[in-house]
């Protein structure tokens, strides 16, 4: 048998490719890694299995004239679409060299394939929410009737992130805002693992905060592509406190949006939003304000016709009381003179009645009348165990008196 040198296995592997392969073909394939070097793009593509397991694995390239052409062709460039994770058609050019292999030469890219990718694994997640009671379990958290202590989530570098702060300190109306920082990227690869981390440290500390705010400036559809992620949109839903979204979309609303309490275009409209808000409750004040005030005078007014009431009630009360007195005073001082009489006669009547009964009691009236006193000593005897014999005693009678002396 035949022995051949890699060399010639290598070039017979070539020419094979090259009769078989003589016009490019479309294929299917995810981004696994993406690098660049002097305007070159350098791709890892690889086809997965349900599991996730690598089944098919290539390296292709798109020579930096080649990437010009196909990034002048769309309007929002080439770049946004070469992120790891997506899933891209791609026209490619098979070649094999003898000494690097295989690699795929990429001619064009088709975004709509990547766009509908996207809105399919979007659909996808807002059905896995709705079915799950997470689409509105944020919007059911009340907001604070003044939000002050604010928890932000965005990147340091973000584009709207100043904007929001200069809005939000410089408000006309002199509202102070305590707000802190989490940091956490808002695009790339570790955007969803970062802002996911600061959603927990906000809720591990949700007893500090009136709300939370996600901002990032605007970008490109697929910048903003991690908002749309299942397991960032179940943690942003289950957020024990209200969530307010400044993500920067122009038309479209990420997944984000739509589990967040409140979402705003960009993260000016949500500092305009805090603003705004504290303002309304500061109006809802001022009208109970004056609504006290008003509800004071009417009482007061209330109040004095009740006094003014009283005091004509008073008045005409006291000059009835003085009118019935005074004529009771006339009644009493035209019968004194009758009543005096009639007192004096009576008193009068009684003094003859106690003189009658006084003289008809008196000692010798009774003697009069056949009774007699006996004396001893002056004393009146009332009792034989007041004398003993050999006493004198004296025994007065009506016409005199008698003196004796006891024997027995």
């Amino acid at each position: 048998m035949h022995t051949h040198s890699l060399f010639e296995l290598n070039e017979h592997i070539r020419r094979i490719m090259a009769l078989n392969f003589q016009q490019p073909l479309w294929i299917v394939a995810e981004l696994a890694q993406v690098g660049e070097s002097r305007g070159h793009r350098y791709l890892d593509l690889v086809q997965k299995e349900v599991t996730g397991e690598i089944m098919a694995q290539a390296q292709a390239a798109i020579w930096a004239s080649e990437f010009r052409q196909i990034n002048a062709r769309m309007p929002q460039g080439l770049s946004p679409l070469l992120q790891e994770g997506l899933e891209l058609r791609m026209l490619v050019r098979p070649e094999f060299h003898e000494r690097y292999g295989l690699k795929l030469h990429i001619t064009d890219v088709d975004p709509a394939h990547t766009f509908g990718q996207l809105d399919l694994l979007r659909r996808q997640t807002i059905q896995t929410l709705r079915e799950a009671g997470l689409m509105d379990l944020n919007k059911k958290i009340p907001l604070p009737s003044v939000i002050q202590r604010i928890a932000v989530i965005s990147s340091e570098t973000a584009a709207g992130l100043q904007d929001f702060r200069e809005h939000l300190e410089g408000n006309n109306f002199g509202y102070a805002f305590d707000c802190q920082y989490f940091t956490a990227s808002v695009q790339g690869k570790n955007a969803e693992t970062e802002l996911m981390a600061a959603l927990d440290q906000v809720a591990a500390r949700q007893s500090d905060f009136d709300a939370v705010v996600l901002v990032r400036g605007g970008g490109a559809r697929l910048d903003l592509m991690v908002f749309d992620a299942l397991d960032l949109c179940q943690k942003a839903a289950r957020m024990p406190i209200p969530l307010l979204t400044g993500i920067g979309h122009d038309v479209d609303e990420s997944v984000l949006d739509l589990v967040a309490h409140t979402s705003l275009k960009t993260p000016t409209a949500v500092a305009d939003f805090l603003v705004q808000h504290n303002l309304f409750f500061e109006g809802e004040v001022l009208e109970a304000v004056q609504t006290l005030e008003q509800i004071a005078l009417n009482t007061l007014k209330i109040v004095q016709l009740e006094l003014d009431r009283a005091y004509t009630t008073l008045q005409y009360a006291a000059r009835e009381n003085l009118r019935r007195s005074a004529h009771e005073l006339d009644n009493a001082q035209q019968k004194i003179p009758l009543l005096t009489h009639n007192l004096l006669q009576q008193q009068q009547q009684m003094l003859e009645q106690y003189l009658a009964l006084c003289q008809s009691m008196h000692p010798q009236q009774v003697l009069q009348r056949g009774y007699s006193i006996t004396r001893k000593n002056g004393k009146t005897i009332r009792s034989l165990q007041d004398v003993i014999p050999g006493d004198m005693l004296e025994t007065l009678l009506a016409d005199g008196a008698i003196h004796s002396k006891v024997t027995d």
